[in-house]
């Protein structure tokens, strides 16, 4: 089919990169916004604008807000029609209750898990959520939609298609064509090395572009590869789960021996039980961390069926020193406050996948790998928009000259790629500073009138692309390229205009006062509003040096 192993690898590369990139760089702009998504929380909720606090404390100020909360209104409506008969008013046999924190949270998440009667699947349960003030216990409103941590993260990695689980098998075949992407890449080009230090603006926009996609690629690469492998491996209980399949006989039995050789209950028992006083069992694993050398914060507490006789309490260090999310988990009885176990070392194969979880999610305190981590993403954004622009200026003349419109195609769907994905970005940021903290009665939820911004913004840009694509289909550049670049910069701008206008926090206080989450929000916004007015203008630049092609071959200035 082709001549040598080259040009196979060639084929592969161009044509499996084009038919997932789109994805792919959702993956990598969001997964790089998602290392500061704390950060951006704070700038999309003025509420949560203070220091981070540590887990605060349980009997005092959790245990109330805990035994308040019921299932969300979300978490009902998944639940329909998996229930034998009609679901109950109140919700009061709780499976779970949780709390997380990290070293960059101000606010604090907590969440229950419920069991629902005559599920037709018992281990199925709903879940409510609640966001905490920990200098209070203040509960902020609900329908405030953490931008960072809520829609940013899980956009890149399950395109918040939660149907089926569909976007995360997805972007769980985009990591698999990247793989396949990286391997083919490698095998193409030969001189590597050279191409590393080889980057030529002023030559053609093909070679100029081809150049910068061939250093960001080999730049990256160790990077691209690393977040692509362990990417799959966080979720390959999704891709592969044989735990709720084949086997799950088999895993329901291990559940029950593992209980019985740890001690935690897998079951509950039936007969209700007190709780006692959960601060004195923090205490107790903090007293244990100090005396072997690791004394920290608490990170995740976790209570196990709860007001149970079987009901059981895990304290979990946090990691902010370490690779590992959490860790050196104690585990107390629920009712006595007895030590019922403490975590013994990991195996080799559990902590070399704690390591990969670990490295690829990033909690831990260092900042400047942080900013690395930053960096690599943004760099596969160019990496592969660079493959769009390349694949399209490659082929565009032939198309012109043949009157196709396969090129024509491709081109707006690269710019509602690239820059229809940053204003929508901007848009939902510019909606979070424009909407009033309490809409009128009737409209949805604050949160979610947020989102619609996002996917109506992006909509918009799509239909801009392909509307200006004309001139691609007679061998020139769209203009809604620079037209979006200076859309792009037009709406930076406004969100900082309107964050300093809707809270004063402008980046003269947040600068005097060093609170950085802002001023870095604030800062990357105008950054990238620079960058992209610079691009519409080199863009505007080019656009007029470039003759048109006719489908008779002739050119046309």
């Amino acid at each position: 089919m082709f001549q040598n192993f080259r040009l196979g690898m060639a084929w592969l590369h161009t044509w499996f990169g084009l038919a997932l990139g789109f994805v792919l760089m959702v993956v990598f702009f969001f997964g790089a916004l998602s290392v500061f998504d704390r950060e951006i929380d704070r700038w999309a909720i003025p509420e949560s604008r203070f220091a981070p606090q540590p887990m605060p404390s349980f009997d005092r100020m959790l245990r109330p807000v805990f035994e308040d909360m019921q299932p969300t209104r979300e978490s009902l409506q998944r639940m329909q029609g998996r229930v034998n008969g009609s679901m109950p008013e109140r919700f009061d046999t709780v499976r779970r209750w949780g709390a997380y924190t990290t070293h960059r949270d101000p606010v604090l998440n907590v969440f229950a898990n419920y069991v629902v009667p005559n599920a037709k699947n018992p281990d199925e349960g709903v879940f409510g959520t609640r966001t905490v003030d920990p200098r209070s216990g203040a509960l902020l409103p609900d329908d405030q939609l953490k931008v960072g941590s809520r829609f940013f993260y899980p956009l890149h990695y399950s395109l918040n298609l939660q149907w089926k689980r569909l976007g995360t098998w997805i972007v769980g075949l985009a990591a698999l064509v990247m793989l396949v992407a990286l391997v083919s890449g490698v095998v193409m080009h030969r001189k590597v090395f050279r191409e590393f230090f080889t980057f030529r603006p002023k030559k053609s926009t093909q070679r100029s572009t081809l150049d910068l996609h061939n250093m960001t690629g080999v730049l990256a690469l160790p990077f691209h590869f690393f977040f692509a492998f362990t990417g799959l491996v966080i979720f390959a209980g999704i891709y592969f789960p044989v735990a709720h399949t084949q086997l799950r006989p088999l895993h329901d039995l291990h559940e029950q021996v593992e209980a019985r050789e740890t001690g935690l209950p897998h079951e509950r028992a039936g007969v209700p039980a007190p709780l006692a006083s959960v601060d004195a069992m923090v205490a107790q694993a903090q007293q244990r961390w100090a005396a072997q050398g690791m004394a920290g914060e608490v990170g995740f507490l976790a209570l196990q069926h709860v007001g149970d006789a079987n009901g059981y309490v895990s304290v979990y260090r946090a990691g902010t020193d370490r690779i590992a999310l959490v860790g050196n988990g104690m585990h107390f009885k629920a009712s006595t406050g007895e030590l019922l176990r403490e975590d013994p070392p990991r195996t080799a194969v559990d902590s070399v996948n704690e390591f990969l979880t670990g490295l690829h999610l990033q909690h831990f305190r260092h900042w400047l790998l942080r900013w690395l981590y930053v960096l690599g993403g943004l760099m596969g954004c160019v990496c592969i928009a660079t493959g769009f622009v390349f694949f399209v200026e490659k082929r565009k003349q032939q198309h012109a000259r043949a009157g196709g419109q396969g090129a024509r195609v491709v081109d707006a769907l690269a710019v509602t790629t690239v820059t229809g994905m940053v204003l929508a970005a901007l848009g939902i940021l510019v909606a979070n500073r424009l909407l009033p903290a309490a809409l009128p009665t009737g409209w949805p939820p604050r949160g979610d009138v947020e989102q619609y911004a996002f996917w109506a913004t992006w909509v918009l840009a799509m239909a801009h692309a392909f509307w200006r694509s004309a001139p691609v289909a007679l061998g020139r550049l769209s203009p809604a390229w620079r037209e979006q670049c200076g859309a792009i910069a037009v709406l930076a701008v406004a969100a900082v205009l309107l964050n300093w206008a809707t809270t004063g926090d402008h980046l003269g206080t947040t600068l005097v006062a060093g609170y950085w989450p802002v001023a870095g929000v604030d800062l990357f916004l105008l950054a990238g509003g620079a960058l992209a007015a610079l691009a519409a203008r080199r863009l505007g630049r080019r656009a007029r040096s470039v003759p048109s092609v006719s489908a008779s071959g002739t050119a046309h200035a």
